[in-house]
């Protein structure tokens, strides 16, 4: 899985610079010239992240008909803003603002904002399929054999030997493959299911951990 882009312009240094950066972040990119074939596109296609060059002619018809439209996906709008123009237009509310002729520095920033917004909203739903052995201990006591069925951002899906109590404290380790090190968390009892599969909602992660577990999902992320 990849995330998309569209850049509507016909700046062709704008393009090549937005290309490369794009590409260097993972980004797909597909360039439109005329805001017409863009609204279409938008319409029947599901596209993460919009780059308009305010200075096109048309452009900002689009974008006040993006703020009113009901699209099948949000797309986060990074406005290019021209030296003859005001850098926004009005009644546009994104926070992804960047004016020509385009700072490198500047641009990379932007972009980088917008993309682990889109990456934020992926992974917050997105479950890892694993079978791995996990630590689960009750205070000092551990508690049976468990594997791991599944790992997100806010816990992991787990089966065991035997039942946990709802709700109860504990704290769990377990090595992500192609980890050195060994992940570790508190959490609580979220849920149980009959057969002894449980799930275990993150209650403390320290921010090395969390990090590494973001960056974790997004390759697997993107290599399925």
């Amino acid at each position: 899985m990849t995330i998309s882009s569209m850049v509507l312009s016909r700046d062709s240094q704008e393009i090549s610079v937005l290309e490369c950066i794009l590409g260097g972040l993972q980004i797909g990119v597909e360039v439109e010239t005329e805001p017409a074939q863009a609204w279409s596109k938008l319409s029947r296609s599901k596209i993460d992240a919009l780059i308009v060059d305010c200075d096109l002619q048309g452009s900002r018809g689009l974008l006040r008909d993006l703020q009113t439209a009901n699209f099948k996906n949000s797309v986060p709008l990074i406005i290019v803003g021209g030296s003859r123009q005001t850098l926004r237009p009005e009644n546009i509310s994104t926070p992804f603002v960047f004016q020509k002729p385009i700072s490198v520095e500047q641009a990379v920033h932007t972009l980088s904002a917008a993309r682990n917004i889109i990456m934020d909203g992926r992974l917050r739903y997105h479950r890892q399929r694993l079978d791995i052995k996990v630590l689960i201990k009750l205070g000092r006591r551990s508690h049976g054999d468990a594997y791991l069925l599944n790992l997100s951002q806010g816990g992991i899906g787990i089966r065991l030997s035997q039942d946990l109590p709802i709700a109860r404290s504990l704290s769990v380790s377990f090595s992500l493959p192609g980890k050195k090190r060994s992940f570790s968390a508190s959490g609580e009892v979220a849920w149980v299911k009959p057969r002894h599969s449980a799930g275990i909602r993150f209650t403390g992660l320290s921010s090395r951990s969390r990090r590494d577990l973001q960056i974790w999902l997004e390759q697997q992320y993107f290599l399925h």
